[in-house]
């Protein structure tokens, strides 16, 4: 593997990249916290989506916290011990958390690391297919000054993922959408299409009536953000529907089949909080 600067990728758990998935790469991911009536969890660690979603189904309200700061600290030093001199950290949207901002703080005080740590101003597959193209373009030779300077604000600003979820209850109960359009949601079956915004928010970008037409709204969204001629991505999420995300990930790639990678996985314990199980997900990436 040609990684001849020795750049490391940071990520948080909010990125979905399983175990599998950075298994041989320099991708190291911290946990934000999971905080519960019987204590305190570690995304992808102690606690995982599925139990999130018994949760919410017993009437619990889980809250979500930033990774701690010795984990972060932590998490560097083994960087470091690894070998790795250069690290670039990109993390869940500002917007929604303080995490971009409490690791851009830590590296600040690291003299062992040339650090440089971005907003993704996205979460969940968006962010982990963002890390997953770096670690791509390293291998393919690209320098730091590259990186930082150039790919990864392009790649930032050119992935775009889409979300469906079940219910607006747990967005509105945990304060991340306002009351009016939870409302509409829960009494017409309404199934909302969610993206980031520029600012890193969540926002409402279509709805549809019914779970059925969820894949083909999506699919016709990233139809409007496809530019013939580009080289991209693609990537596939579900939140406690794997064999729908099967069935749309089949969609997806004869829809857009000249795909250089098309990763897959399920969502996070955190981002599960905040829309429940019943989603499903995609997006695009493009590479220039």
């Amino acid at each position: 593997m040609s990684n001849p600067e020795k750049i490391a990728l940071l990520t948080d758990s909010t990125a979905d990249l399983s175990a599998e998935m950075r298994a041989g790469k320099p991708i190291y991911t911290v946990p934000l916290k999971i905080i519960c009536p019987d204590g305190e969890f570690s995304d992808g660690v102690d606690i995982f989506a599925q139990d999130v979603y018994a949760r919410l189904r017993r009437g619990e309200l889980p809250r979500t916290s930033l990774p701690e700061g010795g984990v972060v600290s932590d998490t560097l030093d083994q960087i470091r011990a690894d070998g790795y001199e250069k690290v670039i950290a990109l993390m869940l949207s500002g917007g929604l958390s303080g995490t971009y901002n409490m690791v851009r703080l830590q590296a600040q005080q690291r003299e062992d690391l040339e650090m440089a740590v971005f907003d993704s101003r996205s979460g969940a597959l968006g962010l982990g297919i963002i890390v997953l193209q770096l670690w791509e373009e390293i291998q393919a030779g690209a320098g730091w000054e590259e990186l930082v300077t150039r790919r990864v604000p392009h790649l930032v600003d050119n992935t775009f993922p889409f979300f469906s979820v079940d219910t607006l209850e747990y967005l509105y109960k945990g304060g991340r959408i306002g009351k009016v359009t939870a409302l509409a949601g829960t009494m017409l079956s309404i199934k909302p299409i969610i993206t980031f915004a520029d600012d890193g928010q969540l926002q409402s970008i279509a709805k549809v009536r019914g779970r059925r037409q969820v894949q083909d709204k999506i699919l016709d969204l990233l139809r409007q953000r496809f530019v013939p001629g580009k080289r991209y991505n693609l990537g596939v999420a579900n939140g406690g529907a794997p064999e729908e995300m099967a069935e749309f990930s089949a969609k997806l790639r004869a829809a857009f089949p000249d795909y250089e990678h098309c990763w897959e996985g399920p969502l996070d314990a955190t981002l599960s909080v905040y829309i429940g199980d019943g989603v499903i997900g995609a997006g695009i990436q493009f590479l220039d």
